[in-house]
């Protein structure tokens, strides 16, 4: 009878093994693989070189006035593609990597357009949540964006859709009034994102303290994970992998000291942006410290 208990906890653990360390080797490999942020050099970044230069200068200058006006930051990012990444998890990425906006006021926008795969993203900063709304922001992708680039004006929608979100900002921005649907978001990948970023921090300070690394990796997770639901799935998930973890004598030093050096989190090993110009303006522009939160809305055409 003992024998057979031992027997069943002996394949229980072994399970709960297999399963975390699957989970694990599969998050690890789609971090090294995720498409990598660009450095930031301009308020308009055209990476798929789409936009004439005169564009892009022009852009970026009424960009530069809102700012000076408002203190509000407003970017745009063009990429040839996707590489795979989801859209969402991509945008939300690339604004708090470039952390547009000012610190304590969040107060940044990123409007992303993937050519490839004829997607479109306007990523809000918490601080313009309440006057960029989803649903505002999904109006605007959709009435003043979606029909120039469908017509093969990409220029004016971009012109289009910066004016658009700077006139909202400013509250001079007239639109119809037809509702609008709401978006759907990839939850899926946003969990994912969650859990990722909270492991992350929790094999870092796991070197502190073995308890703070799982208290601290999914308080993480349950921040960045979108609605109540998700969040506790996500921090749920980060919780039991790091105790786990922890309670087989694995800390962050020990399994990632040789890991860090081969790659970085969100490198551009799996598809990156490689070397020569990204086609900005505004030498000398960066973010002031501004935080998302997943607010905005995304489209195609």
């Amino acid at each position: 009878m003992l024998r057979g208990t031992v027997e069943s906890k002996t394949n229980r653990c072994t399970g709960l093994f297999f399963v975390a360390t699957v989970t694990a080797a599969w998050i690890f490999a789609s971090l090294a693989h995720a498409l990598g942020v660009p450095p930031i050099t301009g308020r308009v970044m055209d990476l798929a070189h789409v936009l004439p230069a005169s564009a892009v200068e022009s852009l970026s200058a009424r960009l530069a006035a809102h700012e000076a006006a408002t203190s509000n930051q407003v970017a745009v990012l063009i990429v040839p593609s996707l590489e795979g990444d989801a859209l969402e998890e991509f945008s939300h990425r690339v604004a708090t990597t470039w952390k547009l906006g000012q610190k304590r006021t969040d107060n940044g926008v990123l409007l992303l357009v993937a050519i490839q795969e004829r997607k479109i993203r306007i990523e809000v900063g918490y601080g313009l949540e309440g006057t960029l709304t989803d649903a505002r922001s999904a109006r605007i992708i959709r009435n003043d964006i979606v029909p120039r680039f469908r017509a093969g004006d990409v220029t004016g929608g971009v012109a289009s859709g910066i004016d658009a979100i700077v006139r909202t900002i400013e509250g001079t921005y007239q639109a119809s009034e037809r509702p609008v649907p709401r978006e759907d978001t990839d939850h899926l990948g946003q969990i994912m994102t969650a859990i990722m970023v909270g492991l992350m921090l929790g094999f870092i300070l796991m070197n502190v303290n073995r308890l703070l690394g799982p208290i601290a990796g999914t308080g993480l997770s349950l921040l960045l994970a979108p609605w109540l639901v998700p969040a506790l799935i996500a921090g749920g998930i980060t919780l039991l992998l790091l105790l786990f973890l922890s309670s087989a004598g694995i800390s962050g030093r020990r399994s990632m000291r040789g890991g860090m050096d081969d790659w970085m989190w969100y490198s551009s090993r799996g598809g990156g942006w490689g070397g020569g110009t990204f086609g900005g303006a505004g030498g000398g522009f960066s973010g002031g410290g501004g935080s998302f939160g997943g607010g905005g809305a995304s489209g195609s055409w």
